[in-house]
């Protein structure tokens, strides 16, 4: 699944974010990205295993966490790196607009799952991803991502039980060609 760049995507509920381009190297490919948060704004608590990611402020404040540790702020000029396997939460700490570059290495299915997780947050209208969706996305790519801030009973049990009632009825053809998961 190829893209041309850049490419932007939007939640509908305050972030945007721009692919900006995918960049080859040895060790995997890089995907770089702008963000755009207005105030408050910001995903849960998650995890990426196979990915590092790398944030820097542009322009406003970043709050930033990884599991376990106090709550910190970024300012302009900051790079706030979040390895990989950690999990971690940012938000827009500011009352102005976030602006942030960074990048996602190595990408694997990273475009694929965000741009996906956005599309369902903006079809859905709640600010958060349609539950049929959710339960693919999280399922399918369980190896490279995962929102810690739901329930385990529902990430481990209820999510593939309910792709599998999706899948039964039809509720994935627009996920036809999704990439195919990497396994570490």
């Amino acid at each position: 699944m190829s893209h041309s760049y850049p490419r932007t995507i939007d939640n509908g509920h305050g972030e945007q974010l721009t692919f900006v381009r995918l960049v080859r190297g040895d060790s995997g490919d890089r995907l770089e990205v702008e963000g755009r948060a207005q105030s408050g704004v910001g995903p849960p608590m998650h995890v990426h295993f196979l990915q590092e990611e790398a944030i820097t402020v542009v322009a406003g404040r970043m709050g930033y966490q990884l599991e376990g540790d106090e709550p910190r702020e970024a300012g302009p000029g900051d790079t706030v790196l979040l390895p990989r396997g950690i999990a971690h939460r940012w938000w827009n700490a500011g009352p102005t607009e976030l602006r942030s570059t960074g990048w996602i290495a190595p990408a694997n299915n990273a475009e694929f799952y965000l741009a996906s997780l956005f599309e369902s947050m903006e079809r859905s209208g709640s600010g958060r991803p349609g539950l049929f969706d959710s339960a693919f996305l999280m399922t399918r790519y369980r190896s490279e991502f995962d929102m810690i801030e739901l329930p385990a009973l529902v990430r481990k049990v209820g999510f593939p039980v309910l792709m599998t009632l999706g899948r039964i009825i039809g509720k994935y053809r627009r996920f036809a060609g999704a990439p195919a998961p990497i396994v570490a």
